[in-house]
């Protein structure tokens, strides 16, 4: 059955959900370096998705991390939080504590006024137990546009989750990133693709735009 991206792309039904955008996750002390590497160069897909869903009006939900100083409530359970564990002790490194400028999100991106965040404190995913099901259907939101980290998780979890939930789901292949970036190329490609519609962060901004929405500036 073909995919009508135009009508699953009405602002009217649409929300931008970033994942782990935050100076911790993607900064020069980010958790993981060699993910914030890859992923760097995609700040600005990231960035224009979001601006685009400004200017059109489409709600922008950044789903973050947040990590207390003793970790109670944080999951123990797979090798990933270990390793997020042992890493964070490294120095220079910032722990994503609430109201750090580790947790926050990026300058890129910025938290407007009308965006909506939405912390969690465990789990691999933005979705899972979070209340963002909940947020977006009060919303009036049909479909849902991730943007973000990371292709190996957290933004993979949205995807499934979201579709799982009843949502649809378009995503901008160059505004997610993950490690190894062929990898990551190869999960969208050969899993993420037969849940979600592709499309670019570019195509997504002319789309909006040709729906009422101000111009968006490409970046410098």
């Amino acid at each position: 059955m073909p995919v009508d991206l135009n009508a699953m792309l009405e602002p009217s039904r649409c929300a931008v959900v970033t994942s782990e955008v935050q100076n911790g996750v993607l900064g020069p002390s980010a958790l993981f370096p060699e993910l914030a590497a890859v992923a760097r160069p995609r700040v600005p897909a990231m960035a224009r998705v979001v601006a685009a869903a400004r200017a059109a009006g489409v709600p922008v939900v950044h789903a973050t991390v947040h990590r207390r100083a003793d970790l109670r409530g944080a999951n123990t359970n797979a090798r990933l939080f270990a390793a997020a564990v042992r890493t964070a002790g490294r120095a220079g490194f910032e722990d994503l504590l609430p109201g750090s400028k580790a947790a926050a999100i990026i300058d890129e991106i910025g938290l407007a006024d009308t965006d909506i965040e939405l912390p969690r404190y465990h789990g691999l995913g933005p979705m899972y137990d979070s209340g963002l099901a909940a947020v977006l259907r009060n919303l009036g939101v049909r479909t849902i546009v991730p943007v973000g980290l990371s292709v190996n998780v957290a933004v993979t979890n949205l995807v499934m989750d979201a579709v799982n939930a009843g949502f649809d789901v378009v995503l901008p292949r160059d505004a997610v990133a993950g490690v190894p970036a062929g990898y990551a190329e190869s999960v969208i490609e050969h899993t993420l693709a037969v849940l979600a519609a592709l499309t670019t962060s570019t195509e997504l901004a002319r789309t909006w735009e040709a729906r009422g929405g101000q111009e968006i500036q490409p970046e410098s």
